[in-house]
């Protein structure tokens, strides 16, 4: 099983949820859940999710719409979960403010940038991020820089805010008081 593709996990009715942290904030999970007549019992998908799908998710499944103005993020899982073959492709994003975090996945790829450092890694065949493919790799990261560009081009601009935590290198090396 390729973790790293999130997968959502239908085992013996259980209902469970297992995370671990996997870079930039992203959280790589396995989630079980049990709905008989809908999910098949024991099933299995390689669908990458993120957080959001679960709104969009729950939202189709009781038959209502997202309120005019505020679009969802995420889509809804629920084919997916009732066929688990039926997997498609897509890009997911996202960012923090701490540290100037940017992430983007693309299948087997995902490209992350740390206060301007950039790194492209495959999953594939590297899943805890170790090589960095952004040298040779130059026209790969160029275009997933594009498209997370575009993407944050969407999106309001992050509000002014202090922050408690360390938010730069130098706070790193020194402990705050």
């Amino acid at each position: 099983m390729n973790r790293t593709l999130l997968p959502v996990r239908v085992i013996e009715n259980a209902v469970a949820v297992q995370r671990r942290l996997s870079g930039a904030g992203m959280i790589d999970a396995v989630d079980l859940l049990r709905w008989p007549g809908v999910v098949p019992a024991g099933a299995v998908t390689q669908q990458a999710a993120i957080t959001m799908d679960w709104t969009a998710t729950f939202l189709e499944a009781a038959g209502a719409e997202a309120a005019a103005g505020y679009p969802l993020d995420g889509v809804s899982l629920l084919p997916t979960l009732a066929k688990p073959d039926a997997a498609f492709e897509r890009e997911l994003f996202w960012r923090m403010k701490y540290r100037s975090q940017k992430a983007m996945r693309s299948g087997e790829w995902k490209y992350l940038s740390i206060e301007g450092e950039e790194f492209v890694f495959n999953l594939a065949f590297d899943e805890r991020e170790r090589a960095n493919h952004a040298k040779r790799e130059p026209g790969r990261l160029a275009a997933m820089r594009s498209r997370y560009a575009d993407w944050e081009s969407t999106l309001p601009q992050f509000p002014e805010a202090t922050f408690s935590v360390p938010a730069t290198k130098s706070d790193l090396a020194t402990p705050s008081s």
